[in-house]
């Protein structure tokens, strides 16, 4: 295994069957638009976040200042993109290898998570929730939490979600009061001191373990995200949180993936539709066992059901998504594969074609140096309908790059 948004779509059909189908790249376009390395930041396991002026921020896993990871902005200019280291980790008590990126908040300060650095029982940390705050262009980081690696959990590497309130969500995978990684909260007082509340401990029994990667999505008070294993048969659920009116929540699995022809190892983001849809990618699972796209809808009863809605295959095609999903305006799902392709993974679109069947089509193989490989996240749509994602790996150095992709 090669691993360490939530936009608005059209309502769309809410029965779906997986059709095997493949068509070869048309009138796409896939641009790098900056190439990591060492010094500035490489290995860009990062979901991208963009502001309302247009800029893109993200995070690297390695190299900086301190060879610890980075957080960066790119910023448009009639010449190309200026890219701006924002803070260098040091894997000391700032945290270290900040996986999946940012989040930015109404006053334009970021927050995300370090698997490592910190302090605790973990070799290394056992990581960190941080804030970055612009002050005149200067940027200044907070640690606002220090994973102990006990009931709080340790190594955090989903992105953070905020809610209208400033109040900090997110996943550790492991650690927590039953040692499968926790859902936690984090709140600052009027003080100023931050706390931070474990809102749900993975048993690792019905209820999932190791929570995914992808940022929680909040919607109508409630929080919705996945678990990559665990749950009634092992492969993995979606999960729901619902706030109780008291200061507790309460958890609810709302779908438990099956195994193979079914889902396996859900580890991105979720996407809702405008009508309540769920759709995502998980890592294994579909008829051929290298992943699949699905689609949960919700019942009147208040249970969901659940529809492949394609299959990934050998060959050509894309395999082994861990991505999120994104959508254009007139309801086709866009996605990335870690792998397949020309061997560097891809970019995929389904386009729904009536009946309840969707078609697949390759719009972007990755090919490696000077172009990207190896996509381990999704892509963002910003403000003016301009996509963007990131690799792992290519770029003129090999060392990971952001792309823009043009539908």
């Amino acid at each position: 295994m090669k691993f360490p948004t939530n936009f608005p779509i059209s309502a769309i059909a809410t029965t779906a069957v997986f059709v095997l189908s493949l068509a070869a790249a048309t009138a796409t376009t896939t641009d790098v638009i900056f190439s990591c390395d060492e010094d500035e930041g490489e290995y860009a396991d990062t979901d991208l976040e963009t502001d309302s002026a247009g800029n893109i921020y993200g995070t690297t896993v390695l190299g900086g200042d301190f060879g610890s990871g980075t957080v960066f902005k790119l910023s448009p200019t009639p010449t190309g993109w200026v890219h701006t280291v924002l803070y260098s980790f040091t894997s000391g008590a700032d945290g270290g290898e900040p996986y999946k990126g940012v989040t930015v908040d109404r006053e334009g300060s970021l927050y995300g998570s370090a698997v490592t650095g910190g302090s605790g029982s973990c070799e290394g940390g056992c990581g960190v929730v941080y804030k970055l705050t612009n002050s005149g262009g200067t940027w200044t980081q907070t640690v606002i939490h220090a994973f102990t690696g006990g009931d709080d959990g340790s190594g955090p590497g989903a992105r953070v979600t905020l809610d209208p309130s400033g109040n900090v969500y997110g996943m550790a995978p492991t650690g927590g009061a039953y040692g499968s990684g926790t859902i936690y909260k984090i709140h600052q007082e009027h003080n100023g001191a931050w706390n931070l509340e474990v809102v749900h401990a993975f048993t690792g029994g019905a209820d999932g373990a190791t929570g995914s990667a992808g940022r929680m999505v909040l919607r109508h008070r409630r929080l919705y995200g996945a678990a990559t294993a665990g749950g009634t048969y092992g492969s993995g659920v979606v999960f729901e949180l619902r706030p109780t009116g008291r200061g507790g929540w309460n958890f609810r699995t709302i779908y438990s993936f099956r195994g193979q022809p079914d889902g396996v190892f859900p580890y991105g983001a979720l996407l809702f539709d405008r009508v309540g849809n769920i759709y995502g990618t998980t890592y294994y699972g579909g008829a051929n066992g290298i992943g699949s796209v699905y689609q949960l809808s919700p019942r009147a009863t208040g249970e969901w059901n659940e529809s492949v809605l394609y299959s990934f295959q050998e060959g050509s095609d894309g395999n082994s998504p861990i991505s999120n999903l994104v959508a254009d305006v007139v309801g086709n799902l866009y996605g990335t594969t870690s792998e397949g392709g020309l061997g560097s993974g891809t970019i995929f679109k389904l386009s729904p074609i009536g009946g309840g069947q969707w078609m697949e089509t390759v719009v972007h193989a990755f090919q490696g140096p000077p172009d990207g490989g190896f996509a381990y996240n999704g892509m963002v749509v910003d403000g003016f309908g301009n996509f963007y994602g990131a690799t792992v790996h290519g770029g003129d150095n090999d060392d990971g790059s952001v792309y823009k992709f043009t539908p």
